[in-house]
C-alpha cells in the first residue's frame, strides 16, 4: 500500500508528526519496532515521573509530623512502586493506540529500514518482510543509553535506565555514573527508597549543563540528604564480586579509590539510533552520530525528514514534538495543504526540566553564557525561603534566578531549583517568545501566594525593587 507520509518511530516526535500529517489530509503510516510512544512514554519521561512521585509521597509520609499529621509505621513496597510505574506507562501506551485509530493512521509493527527513495522495508517479529511505500519519510528513531567502553551495560551488575525502572528487588547500595537529568533523578528515587547512593561525575560539578549556581545548590541539598557525590572523577573499571560490584574510581589528581555497591547505574547520556536504518544507502548526511537537518527538519535528500534525538537539537521530548509538528506542516506546505512555512525552533528558548527533588528548570542563557556573549547583565535571585507558598508547602530550599540585558531589559534566561519549579518555567518561555522585557514582568500582576510570583520577585531583585527580601 502506498502512503503520503511514512513515519519511522512512534516516540514524542514520531507520533505527533503522524497525527499532524493526518490532520492535514495525508494518508499516513507509522512504523514501530517495539511499543507505541517510544522510549519517552514507555521507559523514560512518563514512568520515571511515576517513580519519582512515589518517592515524593513516601518522603512526605516519613516527615508528616512537620505538617501536624501523624503517620505510624510508614513503609514502602518496592515491587508495588515499580508496578505502578509500569501501569502508568501501559495506560499511556493504550492512549497512543487510541490516537492512531482516531486519526486513521496505519500502525505497522516491525523494524523499518530505508531501502530506496520512498520505500521502507519492514521486518516483523516473525522475520517476514514487507515494503511500505510513501512519498515522504520522517525518521524519528530516537536514542538509547550511551555505553562507555569501560562500563558495558550487562543488565545485572551494570544497568541502564531501562533496567533501573524495573528491578525485581531494591538494591541496598548503588553507584550512579553521570549526574545529568537521568542520573540525578534516579539518585533521588533510590536514595528516597532507602538505597545508599553515590554519584560519580566526570565534570567539575553535578548537572553540568545548568547554571553554576544551580549545580552548587543541588550538590548542597543532595549531600544534606545523605547522597555521596564525587566530581572530577571517573569510573575506570567495574568488577563483579559475586554479591555486588567493585568500582575503581579515578580522581582528578590521579589517585584512585575503590567503591563497593550492589549495582552500578550508567547514566552518561544518550546516543542516536541511526545505525542500520539505511541512511548510508540513500546518501543521507550525518555528523557526529546525528542526522543533519535544516530548520524544517529536511535532510539533504529530498523527501526524507528527521527529528528528535537522532538530530542535533536538544534530546528532549518537547523538542521532538515541536520538530515533528514542524516537519508535518512543512510537508503540508510543499504539497499545498498548509498555507505557510512553519516557524523554525529557537533552540535557545527551550525549557529544560529535571524532576528530582528539588526540581530544576532552566531556559536561555546561563549567567556565564550571557557574559561570554558580550551582554551587560542584571541578575536577580529570589530565595524560596521568602516565598509564602513555599513556606506553606514546607519546601523553602532553592531559588529562582533571572538574567536580563541591562541595556534593553531583554529576558536572557532563568534558572530555578526548588519545589514545583518545572511548572514555573513555561512563563519564561512564553515571555521570551513574546520578547517581553523586565519592565513588563514587573508590571504583570502575579497571584499571591503562588510559586509563580517568584519569577516577578526575582525580577524585582535584579532591578533593586524587591519588596519581600
Amino acid at each position: 500500500m502506498a502512503y503520503d507520509v511514512i513515519v519511522l518511530g512512534s516516540g514524542p516526535g514520531g507520533y505527533p508528526a503522524a497525527i499532524r500529517a493526518s490532520q492535514l489530509g495525508f494518508k499516513v503510516a507509522i512504523i514501530e519496532k517495539e511499543l507505541l510512544g517510544g522510549i519517552c512514554l514507555n521507559w523514560g519521561c512518563i514512568p520515571t515521573k511515576a517513580l519519582l512521585k512515589s518517592a515524593e509521597v513516601y518522603e512526605y509520609m516519613k516527615h508528616s509530623q512537620n505538617y501536624g499529621v501523624n503517620a505510624d509505621n510508614v513503609a514502602h513496597d518496592f515491587g508495588a512502586v515499580i508496578k505502578r510505574s509500569r501501569g502508568v506507562a501501559d495506560k499511556m501506551n493504550k492512549g497512543i493506540q487510541f490516537l492512531m485509530k482516531k486519526n486513521k493512521i496505519d500502525v505497522i509493527m516491525g523494524y523499518g529500514k530505508l531501502k530506496a527513495k520512498g520505500q521502507v522495508e519492514v521486518t516483523g517479529a516473525d522475520g517476514k518482510t514487507q515494503i511500505v511505500e510513501g512519498k515522504y519519510v520522517v525518521v524519528a528513531t530516537g536514542g538509547r543509553a550511551r555505553q562507555l567502553p569501560n562500563l558495558p551495560i550487562d543488565g545485572k551488575n551494570i544497568i541502564g535506565y531501562r533496567e533501573a525502572m524495573s528491578l525485581a528487588t531494591q538494591p541496598k547500595s548503588m553507584i550512579v555514573v553521570g549526574s545529568g537529568a537521568i542520573g540525578v533523578e534516579f539518585a533521588y528515587f533510590y536514595h528516597s527508597m532507602g538505597t545508599k547512593v553515590t554519584i560519580v561525575e566526570f565534570m567539575p560539578r553535578v548537572v553540568p549543563v545548568e547554571d553554576e549556581d544551580i549545580s552548587k545548590e543541588l550538590e548542597k541539598q543532595y549531600k544534606k540528604k545523605g547522597i555521596e557525590i564525587m566530581t572530577n572523577a571517573s569510573v575506570e573499571k567495574v568488577e563483579s564480586t559475586g554479591n555486588g560490584v567493585k568500582a575503581l574510581v579515578k580522581k582528578q589528581d590521579g589517585s584512585t579509590v575503590t567503591l563497593e555497591a550492589d549495582i552500578v547505574l550508567s547514566a552518561v547520556g544518550v546516543v542516536a539510533n541511526i545505525e542500520n536504518i539505511g541512511l548510508e544507502g540513500l546518501g543521507v548526511k550525518t555528523d557526529k552520530g546525528k542526522i543533519i537537518v535544516d530548520k524544517y527538519q529536511q535532510t539533504n535528500v529530498p523527501g526524507i525528514f528527521a527529528l528528535g534525538d537522532c538530530t542535533p537539537g536538544q534530546a528532549l521530548a518537547h523538542v521532538a514534538t515541536k520538530e515533528g509538528i514542524n516537519a508535518a506542516e512543512y510537508i503540508g506546505y510543499l504539497e499545498k495543504k498548509y498555507n505557510h512555512q512553519p516557524e523554525g525552533i529557537d533552540y535557545n528558548n527551550v525549557p529544560g526540566c529535571t524532576y528530582c527533588t528539588p526540581e530544576i528548570a532552566s531556559i536561555g542563557f546561563t549567567e556565564k553564557a550571557a557574559k561570554d556573549a558580550g551582554y551587560e547583565i542584571k541578575v536577580g535571585k529570589f530565595p524560596l525561603i521568602a516565598s509564602g507558598k513555599a513556606s506553606a508547602a514546607g519546601a523553602t530550599d532553592g531559588f529562582v534566578k533571572v538574567i536580563f540585558d541591562a541595556k534593553y531589559g531583554e529576558f536572557l534566561g532563568a534558572h530555578m531549583i526548588g519545589y514545583n519549579v518545572t511548572e514555573l518555567i513555561a512563563e519564561v518561555s512564553v515571555a521570551r517568545k513574546l520578547e517581553t522585557t523586565a519592565h513588563e514582568i514587573l508590571n504583570a500582576i502575579h497571584p499571591h501566594p503562588t510559586m509563580s510570583e517568584s519569577v516577578k520577585e526575582a525580577t524585582a531583585v535584579a532591578y533593586g525593587e524587591a519588596i519581600d527580601i
